[in-house]
């Protein structure tokens, strides 16, 4: 391929120059005439006479008779010029070489160009041009900014323009890709994780989340403890304890924790306890009480577990009961009333005889009563609310009148033991 000006010549075998006056119809204007040179061609008047060196092997020729044109053999630049004291003239941006051709003047390189300071020198053949450097425009002879954010958009978040250039910026949450304009996420959970605990990375920012048993605290990046204790009352049935993430529930002495928070009663009873042998262990709702096992009192003798009879051989036995039953019972405390809680039966039934219930002793503040639920049968009813730890004893009678007017009676000794707690 050749230059712009020139073609190729396929006989050659070279690039040749094009005479643009021949084939370019009226090339110019203004009564100018077209003189051709190597790779173009000048627009002169018509009186001007021009000196060009054509590189040719013919010897120089006159050619005055087109447009006052004289062509020249160039001297070889291996050799002296044969005629060296011979000076050609050059156009205008173009001087003498030392091999007596005419080249063109870098004005640029020789300072001989008269641009501003603030422009730049662009050498041309045969002349120079003063241009604005990069990022600049030329506004009359000045060269102005060109905010080239008010141009295409050429940052994905946010353009920043700066004398002769511009620069991007992202929003927060986001850093500049490799490209110096499109914005990525920043993972921030990857890059310094500022969660105390979890850290979740979303577009352009991030969430801060606590393990089971904490919650965020105003700055939504650091943990606090829930204290789930304050939050509600039923955490426990005793007590809770609040612990960091987490809590956990206490039961007094005598209970212990089942399910993680209700408190279930030991029965020390059959586990440790400090009876003797002579005593029964007795559980009840927080603890265990010891009791004899022979609780007969003169003139009572054991006839079997927990029952004792007075003998009718025994005068003194005439004005007392004929026998005595022993019973234990435990209740919670603050036991909700009106409440069924012991039932008295008669174990032996006679015929043609009445058979009536009362209380006999230990209700002195009115907190039983005794409903009779049939002929041979009564029910102990709580009316009133108890408060533990403590122990009743109440005695429960049941009077046998036959048709024969005959009398006797017996007492079931209840011990009613009151827990500390309400469960």
């Amino acid at each position: 391929q050749c230059t712009d000006g020139y073609e190729w010549d396929p006989v050659r075998q070279r690039c040749k120059d094009i005479d643009e006056c021949e084939i370019v119809p009226d090339a110019c204007k203004g009564g100018m005439k077209c003189v051709n040179h190597y790779g173009g061609y000048l627009c002169l008047p018509r009186t001007a006479q021009i000196i060009v060196n054509e590189r040719e092997e013919a010897a120089a020729e006159s050619t005055s008779g087109r447009n006052n044109v004289i062509r020249r053999t160039p001297a070889d630049p291996q050799r002296a010029p044969p005629n060296p004291t011979h000076q050609i003239q050059c156009a205008a941006g173009y001087e003498q070489s030392d091999h007596n051709v005419c080249q063109d003047i870098d004005e640029c390189a020789t300072g001989t160009h008269n641009c501003r300071a603030d422009q730049v020198c662009v050498n041309l053949r045969g002349s120079f041009s003063c241009q604005c450097p990069p990022g600049y425009q030329k506004r009359g002879d000045q060269c102005v900014d060109i905010d080239e954010c008010t141009l295409l958009p050429y940052c994905h978040h946010r353009c920043v323009n700066i004398p002769g250039s511009y620069y991007c910026q992202c929003n927060a949450g986001f850093q500049l890709a490799s490209n110096n304009h499109t914005c990525v996420d920043i993972n921030e959970c990857d890059a310094n994780n500022p969660c105390a605990q979890q850290c979740y990375n979303i577009l352009g920012s991030f969430i801060c989340q606590c393990n089971p048993g904490f919650e965020l605290s105003s700055d939504r990046i650091n943990c606090e403890d829930t204290d789930e204790c304050r939050t509600s009352s039923y955490m426990c049935q005793y007590q809770c304890v609040n612990e960091p993430g987490k809590f956990s529930c206490v039961c007094p002495e005598g209970y212990q924790v089942v399910g993680g928070r209700t408190c279930h009663d030991i029965n020390e009873c059959e586990t440790t306890n400090e009876c003797r042998e002579d005593e029964i262990c007795w559980n009840y709702h927080g603890g265990f009480r010891c009791y004899p096992r022979n609780p007969c009192q003169e003139p009572y003798v054991l006839t079997s577990e927990n029952r004792c009879v007075c003998p009718v051989s025994n005068a003194i036995c005439r004005e007392l009961p004929y026998s005595v039953v022993y019973k234990y019972m435990s209740i919670r405390s603050d036991r909700t009333v009106p409440s069924d809680i012991f039932q008295i039966q008669a174990t032996t039934i006679y015929p043609n005889t009445i058979n009536t219930f009362r209380i006999k002793s230990g209700n002195e503040n009115g907190e039983f009563y005794l409903r009779q639920t049939s002929t041979v049968s009564a029910m102990l009813v709580l009316v009133k609310s108890l408060t533990g730890p403590r122990e009743h004893i109440v005695d429960l009678e049941m009077l046998t009148v036959n048709s024969l007017n005959y009398r006797t009676s017996s007492v079931l000794r209840l011990t009613i033991i009151v827990g500390p707690y309400a469960f």
